[in-house]
């Protein structure tokens, strides 16, 4: 059953509240995804540019606000002015940025997130660490205390992010990081028990959601992002691993980024479903699902939403729009500002010179 049938009979209002497991409210159906930005000091402090960037997007209206990935070791920093959630001296501006998301009715969240191979070196200034050695990434494979340590300091900074003021976490599985390197086939090539089969693979970010639940509470808010293609992940394997996480009764939401919702599966190049319409399948129980990847506009939201997903996770238009759920709750149509946009408009709307410079990456984002 394809996207258009389905949307006769399950419509979700953008507008309505949304409850999760844990018991917190989501005022609308709209989350920040979580975007880099490079704003923050080098320290992994909270920057006046970070601060005013995501809490103009509570204002703006975003059920949830959530920082982009806050690095849980000093090795698993991954890219310059990177937010960081690694020590306890870093908590004064979680807490302050944390108060002022929760202010505007926001629920704030904090993203745990480590690089692994994907640590440059002249911003970690040493070998970056993976499941497995990598030679084409610089990269040398995590001896087995190092992997307990990793679990350990996940589940540390949940607890800080907590002691800060935060309503949840996400732990970012996605993007080719360091729990998507040891959940693809292709990279990890570990023999011991961190490795080779899906459940040996996927054992490390079971323990640090277990980890999380059990240090931090049934109240406190706990998702996990995945992404079923690129960097050696199967479509196949994470729906098998989100059906394992739902089932496990550990989380509160799985975000997953699609890269394009709408597209085809790689995987199965001869099904006429969509990524969204496979992940669709899952039994969700009680987890609520968000999707990211080319939800662009009003009637983007409204195609997401009609499939029965919980809510949808904007980046793109978040950052042209730092209210953008405002537009489009009142204008189910709104269409955002087109590409390339000027230097002056991005500031109006929040952005630092430097999450600037980081947008020109974006082909015909930001005007010459």
């Amino acid at each position: 059953m394809g996207i258009n049938s389905k949307s006769m009979s399950i419509g979700i209002n953008p507008n309505s509240s949304l409850e999760f497991n844990c018991g917190l409210k989501m005022k609308n159906r709209f989350m920040l995804a979580p975007l880099t930005n490079q704003q923050s000091h080098e320290n992994g402090s909270l920057s006046e540019n970070e601060f005013r960037w995501l809490t103009m997007r509570a204002k703006g209206g975003f059920g949830l606000v959530m920082t982009c990935a806050s690095h849980v070791q000093e090795i698993g920093k991954g890219f310059s002015g990177q937010l960081g959630i690694l020590s306890d001296s870093l908590m004064e501006g979680h807490k302050r940025l944390a108060q002022e998301i929760k202010s505007h009715g926001s629920l704030a969240v904090a993203q745990l997130h480590h690089a692994g191979m994907r640590s440059p070196f002249d911003v970690i200034k040493q070998k970056a660490v993976c499941p497995s050695n990598s030679e084409k990434h610089n990269a040398r494979a995590l001896t087995l205390d190092e992997i307990h340590q990793l679990r350990d300091d996940f589940i540390a900074s949940a607890i800080r992010a907590k002691k800060s003021g935060y309503d949840g976490v996400e732990v970012h599985g996605a993007h080719g990081y360091i729990l998507t390197q040891f959940l693809s086939s292709k990279i990890n090539q570990r023999t011991d028990d961190y490795g080779g089969t899906l459940q040996n693979r996927s054992r490390l970010l079971f323990e640090i959601v277990e980890g999380i639940r059990h240090a931090c509470g049934n109240e406190f808010l706990l998702g996990v992002r995945l992404s079923p293609e690129r960097f050696g992940m199967k479509l196949t394997e994470i729906k098998t691993l989100g059906q394992q996480l739902i089932d496990g009764s550990k989380i509160d939401f799985l975000d997953f980024s699609l890269w394009d919702c709408f597209k085809k599966a790689e995987e199965f190049p001869d099904s006429n479903l969509s990524l969204l319409e496979h992940i669709f399948q899952l039994d969700r129980k009680n987890v609520k699902f968000t999707v990211a990847g080319n939800i662009r506009n009003g009637n983007d939201v409204k195609r997401v939403l009609y499939t029965g997903i919980d809510f949808v996770t904007i980046g793109r238009s978040g950052i042209l729009h730092h209210d953008f759920p405002l537009k489009v709750m009142e204008n189910p149509n709104f269409q955002p500002i087109e590409n390339p946009v000027t230097e002056a408009y991005l500031k109006s709307e929040g952005l630092g010179n430097k999450f600037i410079d980081y947008m020109r990456r974006w082909e015909g984002f930001v005007k010459s």
